[in-house]
């Protein structure tokens, strides 16, 4: 079966309700960081549940009935507007450097849209991800490197054609939104 490549940003709630749904794809998931506002604007989409009121009042409602099927919680987190959100994408791409990414990205997300962890330094983000198995030193999540990088991954996605998060990318296909991911699924069992 294809290896389905997740491309995501943490500060996406489509993003954190398509990761709670991963282990039932059924196929080996490559998870991949990219700065969705920076893709944005490279392709020229522009986040519509920030600009326009009425469509975020609705995301608002949406998500929250996206959670209820899942069975998963979401409450988003206190200082949303304050995260860090390159900082988060990079401490992403130095666990997966690492081969911790599994545990490291599900802790992030639930730091972001579930429990609301502090979230606010390097000191912060490099706790939690030790406590979810992978120890970083505070510094080099804010390595410029790996700035670098996620700029990097984040044109890569961009010139692939993602213009928005979650998106899925299998056997030459796109699936965009966590409400494609039965057109993913029965994509992977047609090519199994």
């Amino acid at each position: 079966m294809s290896d389905v490549e997740f491309w995501f940003d943490f500060r996406s709630p489509y993003s954190y309700l398509a990761h709670t749904q991963l282990a039932g794809l059924g196929a080996p998931v490559a998870l991949k960081p990219m700065y969705v506002l920076q893709v944005m604007e490279i392709v020229g989409n522009t986040p519509t549940t920030i600009t326009c009121e009425a469509k975020g009042r609705y995301a608002r409602a949406d998500l929250g009935r996206w959670a209820a099927l899942y069975g998963v919680p979401l409450s988003g987190h206190p200082k949303m507007r304050a995260l860090d959100g390159r900082r988060l994408m990079r401490a992403a791409l130095a666990a997966i450097d690492a081969g911790k990414g599994d545990a490291a990205v599900a802790a992030l997300f639930q730091a972001v849209w579930v429990n609301g962890a502090p979230l606010d330094t390097a000191e912060d983000v490099a706790r939690l991800l030790g406590a979810a198995g992978f120890d970083v030193a505070p510094a080099a999540v804010d390595a410029p490197a790996l700035d670098a990088r996620l700029d990097a991954a984040s044109r890569e996605a961009a010139d692939r054609g993602v213009f928005g998060a979650p998106t899925f990318i299998t056997g030459g296909q796109m699936f965009f939104g966590n409400d494609r991911l039965d057109f993913l699924r029965n994509h992977l069992r047609a090519a199994a």
